[in-house]
């Protein structure tokens, strides 16, 4: 029995070793998340117990959710963040705050690595951008990447969960970059497909302008815009777009062309009217004398329309025998 009981007494070396585990236990706590129990509740002081005989206070207010007081009770068991294992009152320095910007980092490396969106609040504005909170880990939102269009006014946006893909992050300097345009231009891109999938060149729709340019029209059809060029609003010679359209008129067009590469609507008026140079032969037969509207000179004749679609040349050399600098 006495052989036993000596084999059980710790030596100097088993003293030795368990004091340099506890100086190592203490070196990995400091600068990471802990697990403690809540030991007591003073005011707005939550008195959390760490382990290895060491205490820390930690304002109530950092465990409140959303505005939303915390409802901890003695006995709860938090996740902290220890910064110093002794303080000068001999406390152990202790973060909710800190605990959950590194829960927030490690989630949000995890989405980074996979791909995948992230939610965010944008509560400030700096300059260059705004910051943005994404569940406790601070990120930096350029202006640029704010919307697909510039935003006038970010006011409703404030204070609101959006959508965010992280663009950088940098763990040793605390350093997110966000965007929520690449999140919009990802879903107008779904739209679009979805939207191109259901059109067929050929069809006949209605569509909204919403621009018009010098060389045609761009037409909402739903979610994705075609252009309308000028030469094919009508049969007639169309110098300027608004001579046929004005911007927020609803008009029926046809598609006439899709590219599945680049999406994009060529759209048509004139197809849906009768081709004035059908049967051109039996209406204009060659000998006959009719009656035109001048619609352009140039240095080698003059274009006259017959009818709104139908124009012809008489050549300088063939409108006078006499005169010979027409």
């Amino acid at each position: 029995m006495a052989t036993a009981s000596k084999d059980l007494t710790p030596t100097t070396d088993d003293f030795a070793a368990l004091l340099n585990e506890s100086f190592e236990k203490e070196d990995a706590y400091e600068g990471s998340v802990v697990k403690g129990k809540i030991v007591a509740i003073e005011k707005d002081l939550a008195v959390i117990d760490v382990g290895m005989k060491m205490e820390g206070r930690v304002p109530l207010r950092e465990f409140g959710v959303g505005g939303k007081p915390a409802d901890l009770k003695v006995g709860d068991t938090v996740e902290v963040y220890l910064e110093r294992v002794e303080n000068a009152l001999g406390e152990a320095v202790l973060s909710r705050d800190k605990a959950r910007r590194e829960e927030a980092w490690v989630k949000l490396e995890e989405k980074f690595n996979a791909k995948e969106q992230v939610s965010g609040v944008i509560f400030n504005k700096v300059k260059g951008g705004f910051t943005v909170d994404l569940d406790g880990a601070v990120a930096f939102l350029p202006g640029s990447q704010v919307d697909v269009r510039p935003v006038r006014d970010i006011g409703p946006l404030m204070h609101s969960p959006q959508p965010f893909k992280i663009l950088k992050m940098d763990r040793r300097r605390g350093n997110i970059v966000v965007s929520r345009r690449e999140i919009l231009e990802a879903t107008r891109a779904e739209q679009r497909s979805e939207i191109v999938a259901r059109l067929a060149e050929g069809q006949i729709t209605d569509g909204l302008v919403k621009n018009i340019t010098d060389y045609g029209a761009f037409v909402d059809l739903g979610g994705i815009d075609g252009l309308l060029h000028v030469t094919d609003m009508a049969w007639r010679r169309v110098n300027h777009p608004s001579e046929i359209v004005n911007v927020g008129d609803t008009i029926k067009v046809q598609i006439i062309r899709i590219n599945p590469d680049t999406q994009r609507i060529s759209l048509g008026m004139k197809q849906l009217q009768n081709d004035p140079w059908q049967g051109i032969e039996a209406k204009y037969p060659v000998g006959a004398k009719m009656s035109g509207t001048v619609t352009n000179i140039a240095d080698y004749g003059a274009f006259v329309e017959l009818e709104p679609g139908v124009e012809g040349l008489i050549h300088v050399s063939e409108m006078s025998w006499t005169k010979k600098n027409v």
